[in-house]
C-alpha cells in the first residue's frame, strides 16, 4: 500500500485503534501534528493507529477530525477490544500472575482499557481496587488483581518481569509497574535519570490498601482462590492447635493471646459446617473457648479453663490486660460475646480504649467509628441521640470516597451488613430487620461462594446482631443459614468460666 495514501472513513473506522507508544517515539516533527494525543502516565502516550497489510501509521489530527473524535474513539476502543488474544496464569510462590499476549501490535495497549480487556478475555471481573500491570512490550501485558493479600508477592514479581522483559522485547513498550485504578496508570515505577536505577514507589494510598489486605488475609476473612481451592480444615487439628497456643501462654507469659484466638475463632466457625445449628456439645465448647480467648487477648482473664472437646481442657492463665491495636479482632470478640449473652465480658470489651484500637493502621475509619458506636451503646448510660450520631458516621465512612484500606467487595458484602442491621435494630423496625438479615445472610453466601473456609460457615457479625434483635424481640426465623439456631436462640447457651 501506498504510504501516501490517504484512508477514507470507511478504513479508518475498520481498522484503527487505541495504542500506547512510548514518549520517546514521538519525533518532534510529527509532534505537531498530533494534538488530540495525551500521555497516560510517565513515558508513555496514547494515540490512535491504523493496521495496515504493510505498515502501521500513527494517525494525525486531520485524520481524527475527518472521522470525527468521538466516533472513531468508539471504533478505535471496539477494535482493541476485539483482538485475538492468549491468556495464561503464572503461578509464583504466593501469587499468581495473568499474561495476555498475541502476534498484534496492539496487545500491550489493551492496559488502557484493562477493566473491558479482562472482562472480555476471561470473563472475569477487577475488583475495584484494580490491577497491578506491566506491559513490557507491545506483544504482551501482565496484571495481578488487587483482591488479596498476595499484591505484596505480585508487585516485587511483577516489577522484576517488567524489566527484564522490556530488556529483551521486540517492540518494547515500558519498564516500569503501574497501577491500573478506575480507568487509569498510575505508574509505581520511579526512575532514577542520574544512576538509571529504578526503584518501586507505591503511593500512600495503595500502601494502605496492601496493609489491610494483607491483614485481612491472614485472619481468613478474604474469600480467595486460594481459599476457595483449599481442602475444609480438619477439625481435630483446630482443635490442638488451640491447645497448643493456648497452653503456650503458661510457658511464656511474654506471649499475648492473639494467635490462640485466631485457632479458637477458625475453631468455632470450622465446627458449624458440620453442625450448623451449633447443637452439639462439641461445638459449644469451641465458641465458648474463643469467647474466652477473646475476651482474655483485650481485656485480661483470671486462670480458668478452656474445653475444646469431650476430653481435651486447657488452662487459660492468667493474663494481663494489654488490648493489641487489631480493630478487628476485637469485633470478632465483641461479637461472640454478644452471640453468647456473655454481658460482663461485653461490658468488659466496650471498656477498652479506643486510642488503643486507633492504632490499627490497617483498617479504614469505618472500622474505628463502627467500634465507637458499640461501645456508646453498650454503656451503662448511653444517649441514643449520641448512639445514632455515632452510627450515621460509620454510615457516612463507609462510602466509596472515604475507604482506601478494605476492597469495596468485601467491605459491603461483609464488614457493612452488621452495620445495616444495627440501624434497623436501633430503629426498632421489625420487618425492615427481617429483609435487611436476609440480604445480609445472601451477601455473605456470594462473598465466600463455596468456600471451604472456616469463616464461610458463619455471618459472625449479623448474628450478633440477630441475637440483639432476638432478645429485644423482634421476630427471627431462626432456621436460617449462616445463623446458628441453637446460639441464635440461647438454647445452646451454658456456664462459661467468668473473666
Amino acid at each position: 500500500m501506498n504510504p501516501d495514501h490517504t484512508p477514507d472513513t470507511d478504513e479508518l473506522l475498520r481498522g484503527t485503534y487505541a495504542r500506547l507508544l512510548p514518549t520517546e517515539s514521538i519525533a518532534p516533527e510529527i509532534a505537531g501534528s498530533l494534538r488530540y494525543a495525551r500521555v497516560v502516565a510517565d513515558g508513555l502516550v496514547f494515540v490512535y493507529a491504523l493496521d495496515r497489510p504493510t505498515d502501521v501509521r500513527i494517525l494525525t489530527d486531520v485524520d481524527v477530525e475527518r472521522v470525527g473524535p468521538e466516533e472513531l474513539g468508539r471504533a478505535a476502543y471496539g477494535n482493541l477490544m476485539r483482538l485475538p488474544v492468549t491468556h495464561e496464569e503464572i503461578p509464583l510462590d504466593g501469587t499468581v500472575l495473568h499474561s495476555f499476549y498475541g502476534d498484534s501490535h496492539f496487545v500491550g495497549s489493551q492496559a488502557l482499557f484493562l477493566s473491558a480487556a479482562v472482562r472480555q478475555v476471561t470473563g472475569d471481573s477487577l475488583p475495584d481496587a484494580g490491577a497491578l500491570v506491566v506491559m513490557p512490550s507491545r506483544h504482551n501485558l501482565v496484571y495481578h488483581p488487587i483482591a488479596d493479600g498476595t499484591v505484596a508477592d505480585a508487585v516485587n514479581a511483577l516489577a522484576a518481569y517488567a524489566l527484564g522483559a522490556f530488556e529483551d522485547a521486540q517492540g518494547p513498550l515500558s519498564p516500569r509497574l503501574h497501577w491500573w485504578h478506575r480507568g487509569s496508570l498510575k505508574p509505581l515505577t520511579v526512575i532514577d535519570e542520574e544512576t538509571r536505577s529504578l526503584s518501586v514507589q507505591p503511593p500512600p494510598s495503595l500502601l494502605g490498601l496492601m496493609k489491610g489486605l494483607v491483614r485481612l488475609d491472614r485472619a481468613g476473612r478474604l474469600a480467595t482462590r486460594a481459599a476457595a481451592e483449599a481442602p475444609a480444615p480438619d477439625l481435630a487439628e483446630l482443635g490442638r492447635a488451640t491447645a497448643e497456643s493456648t497452653a503456650g501462654l503458661a510457658r511464656d507469659p511474654g506471649i499475648g493471646p492473639g494467635d490462640a484466638f485466631a485457632s479458637a475463632v477458625a475453631h468455632a466457625h470450622a465446627r458449624c459446617a458440620t453442625d450448623p445449628q451449633a447443637a452439639k456439645i462439641g461445638t459449644w465448647d469451641a465458641w465458648a473457648t474463643a469467647v474466652q480467648l477473646g475476651s482474655a487477648l483485650f481485656t485480661g482473664a483470671q486462670p480458668q479453663d478452656c474445653r475444646l472437646g469431650e476430653d481435651l481442657v486447657v488452662e487459660l492463665p492468667a493474663t494481663p490486660a494489654a488490648p493489641p491495636a487489631d480493630a478487628r479482632a476485637w469485633l470478632d470478640a465483641l461479637y461472640l460475646a454478644i452471640a453468647c449473652r456473655e454481658g460482663d465480658r461485653i461490658h468488659r470489651l466496650c471498656q477498652v480504649p479506643l486510642e488503643a484500637l486507633r492504632q490499627d493502621d490497617s483498617v479504614d475509619a469505618y472500622v474505628l467509628h463502627w467500634i465507637d458506636t458499640l461501645q456508646a451503646y453498650f454503656s451503662e448510660d448511653h444517649s441514643m441521640d449520641g448512639v445514632v450520631e455515632k452510627l450515621v458516621a460509620t454510615m457516612e465512612a463507609s462510602g466509596p470516597d472515604h475507604v482506601t484500606h478494605a476492597p469495596m467487595e468485601f467491605v459491603n458484602a461483609v464488614d457493612y451488613q452488621p452495620i445495616a442491621l444495627f440501624h434497623r435494630l436501633v430503629a426498632r423496625d421489625h420487618d425492615t430487620f427481617a429483609k435487611t438479615l436476609g440480604e445480609a445472610l445472601a451477601e455473605h453466601r456470594a462473598h465466600w461462594g463455596g468456600s471451604a473456609a472456616p469463616r464461610a460457615h458463619v455471618a459472625l457479625g449479623p448474628l450478633a446482631i440477630a441475637s440483639l434483635a432476638f432478645d429485644y424481640g423482634f421476630p427471627i426465623d431462626p432456621a436460617q443459614s449462616h445463623l446458628p439456631q441453637f446460639l441464635l436462640n440461647r438454647e445452646r447457651i451454658e456456664e462459661i468460666p467468668s473473666p
